[in-house]
Parts: C-alpha cells; sequence; structure tokens
C-alpha cells in the first residue's frame, strides 16, 4: 500500500515538466515575436535610407545584414525552445498526436538522446550564425587575423560535415 501510494507520487511527479514546457514555449513566442520586430525595424530603417529621410552617411548595408543576422539568430534559439518543450512534454507527460502530422518528423522525439540530437545540431547552427556575425564586425589588422579567419571557417566547415554526416546513419 505504502509502496503503490510512494510511486504514484513519484510518478505524477514528473507533471512538472509542463512548467518547463509552458515556459520554453513562451520563451520561444517571445524571441520569435522580438526577431520579427528587429526584421520590421531594419525594412523601415532600409526605407528611410532609401527615401532620404535617414542621413546619408550611415552604414544601412551593414546595419541591414547585423539585425537580420542577429535576428536569424534569434529564430534558431526560439527554434530550440521549440524543440525542447515539445521533447520533454513527448517524452514525460504524453505523445502529441495532431491530424494530418504524420509527416513531420522534425518534432518527434522518441528518446532522450534523440532530444539532445535535435538540440545539439540546432544549438550548433546558431553558434554559427553568432559567430558570422561576429566575424562581420571584425576588423582585419595583420594576416595572421586571416589565416585564424580560414581556420575558423575550416572547423565550422568540418563540424557542419560530421553533424550531417552522423544524422544519416
Amino acid at each position: 500500500m505504502l509502496k503503490r501510494f510512494f510511486e504514484g507520487i513519484l510518478w505524477n511527479a514528473r507533471l512538472f515538466i509542463i512548467l518547463a514546457v509552458i515556459l520554453s514555449m513562451l520563451g520561444a513566442i517571445l524571441l520569435f515575436i522580438v526577431a520579427s520586430i528587429d526584421i520590421v525595424l531594419a525594412i523601415k530603417q532600409t526605407y528611410l535610407y532609401y527615401t532620404g529621410m535617414l542621413e546619408k552617411g550611415a552604414d544601412i548595408h551593414n546595419i541591414l545584414l547585423n539585425t537580420i543576422i542577429m535576428a536569424i539568430d534569434l529564430y534558431l534559439i526560439a527554434v530550440v525552445l521549440l524543440i525542447f518543450a515539445f521533447g520533454l512534454y513527448e517524452l514525460f507527460i504524453s505523445k502529441i498526436e495532431m491530424k494530418g502530422s504524420e509527416n513531420s518528423k522534425v518534432l518527434e522525439i522518441h528518446t532522450l538522446d534523440q532530444l539532445k540530437d535535435k538540440l545539439a545540431k540546432v544549438i550548433v547552427m546558431a553558434l554559427i550564425v553568432a559567430f558570422f556575425s561576429k566575424v562581420l564586425n571584425m576588423g582585419m589588422k595583420q594576416p595572421l587575423d586571416m589565416l585564424f579567419f580560414a581556420i575558423s571557417i575550416l572547423s565550422l566547415a568540418l563540424s557542419l560535415y560530421f553533424l550531417h554526416k552522423d544524422s544519416k546513419h
């Protein structure tokens, strides 16, 4: 009797995961909204620049590129939160079965290892976008800077290759 009672409490304690699921979803929605607003503001700034309402000394191309890259980074982090929320829900609460979703394998998660693998791939992509953003703002002062830049790009390319190669098996 005591064993069954304790096991019931332990089993139902998994429902605390709902808190992480809800907050992850809210975080993802917030990031999607912020990234979208950033892009809309970049569009507005570009319009003002090309219609002559913004001073011509501004480097609009660099501002636009940085804003869009940062928005992509926010979108990727939002996707991480969505995958995390879906994965936690499916692993600990219940399998999500939506009508017409039989072709969607993106959010299908059966094990904790699958969740970690999907999260790792999206996080690596977010890091690559963040790296790209930093590189755009980096000034090359010495030839050694160019060498480090090339080595960094090679490292990123190799990591993407191995991530893609691993996902095919």
